[in-house]
């Protein structure tokens, strides 16, 4: 396999072109840490260049700590990687290392992973969660772990959710937004620092349209386009011009065209809607993409490009596409996960090959691996 992963993956596929084998259909490409199979190729060994994982009609991807999730188009959910808390659900706790589908539903919609726990929600609205629950972060209104999906609370109106290290949050189809679990620092966004294990609603507003968890701290875009942070903030991940921690949601500056956030473990990424890329936080690695290692406290653009569409931030690297469908990559890269055939560390985007195919990024906010789905 050649060291290049642009130049392999599109050999491969004009081979199997050429072999009447290629569909078009969306595949999944996996590559980085590798230690629990979390990549999903039957193995345990780490890849530095996009391989793809079997099967095919991926639409949606999460990636835990080392273990990682993913919908098809037909509604069905797999899982696959380390499973020692039973977040695979598969009602065991028996690792795998290729894809194995959670029941026989078809019916599920959004999934988020968090350390050793995951969220999901069916097609329905109702909320579903599983795995480690030490801090109740499964919101099941107890600390017992479990190895299968278990409903949270009887309601029908969950629309987004998201997984940090050890909190959770979500928000309803009415624009209320809900958090739980793990708030020593305040992620909950609740005005305190006390855990919570079932769904508290963060204050009165019904204008909450997007929400990102990053390892402690927490994003929200309002139905406004207005950017709004909460939780640890001693690498100035929340983009607030400090190191000052928060419990409860802050406007980040005065702008009302923020479109995507992601947040990773110490630093945060956003698109506005002028196409723009926005970093902030910790970037001893260059996870920022500002071609330099030097923290920023608030948000400072990547580049003058106005042509990304989506961003995802993992522990220590980023991701993202653009709206010509290639993808880039920077930052920490010691097991090979910005995708680029080395273990080299990138302090400014660089194309991930050259394919203009890729049309989904995972939420990584706690692997140091990378799944796509590109096709």
């Amino acid at each position: 396999m050649p060291s290049y992963s642009g130049v392999w993956t599109l050999q491969a596929q004009m081979q199997a072109v050429a072999a009447g084998t290629w569909t078009g259909l969306p595949q999944l490409f996996a590559w980085g840490l590798n230690s629990n199979g979390q990549l999903g190729l039957g193995d345990v060994a780490n890849r530095s260049s996009p391989v793809q994982v079997a099967g095919q009609n991926w639409s949606q991807i999460a990636s835990g700590q080392s273990f990682a999730f993913a919908i098809k188009t037909d509604g069905t959910l797999w899982s696959w990687g380390h499973n020692n808390n039973g977040m695979l659900g598969q009602n065991d706790t028996v690792s795998r290392s290729s894809p194995v589908q959670v029941g026989a539903l078809t019916t599920w919609y959004q999934v988020a992973a968090g350390t050793a726990f995951n969220l999901a929600t069916k097609a329905d609205g109702t909320l579903w969660s599983w795995g480690r629950n030490q801090y109740g972060q499964l919101g099941l209104n107890d600390t017992a772990n479990r190895s299968s999906p278990v409903q949270v609370g009887a309601l029908a109106t969950w629309s987004q959710v998201a997984a940090g290290a050890l909190h959770s949050l979500a928000v309803k189809t009415d624009g209320t937004l809900w958090s739980w679990g793990y708030n020593v620092f305040g992620q909950l966004g609740l005005g305190d620092i006390t855990y919570r294990s079932s769904p508290v609603q963060v204050g009165a507003l019904t204008t909450w349209s997007q929400v990102a968890a990053g390892t402690n701290h927490s994003l929200s875009i309002k139905t406004d386009g207005t950017l709004w942070s909460w939780g640890r903030n001693d690498s100035g991940q929340l983009g607030l011009g400090d190191i000052v921690h928060r419990s409860s949601p802050v406007q980040v500056g005065a702008l009302t065209t923020w479109s995507r956030i992601s947040g990773g473990q110490q630093f945060s990424l956003a698109a506005k809607t002028d196409g723009t890329l926005w970093s902030w936080g910790q970037n001893n690695a260059g996870q920022l993409g500002l071609g330099d290692v030097v923290l920023r406290s608030s948000p400072v653009q990547v580049g003058g490009l106005t042509t990304w569409s989506q961003v995802a931030a993992a522990p220590s690297h980023s991701l993202a596409i653009k709206t010509d469908g290639t993808l880039w990559s920077w930052g920490y890269n010691g097991s090979g996960q910005l995708g680029l055939g080395n273990t080299a560390g990138r302090s400014s985007p660089v194309q991930v090959g050259l394919l203009t195919t890729w049309s989904t990024l995972p939420k990584i906010p706690l692997a140091q691996n990378s799944l796509v789905i590109g096709s």
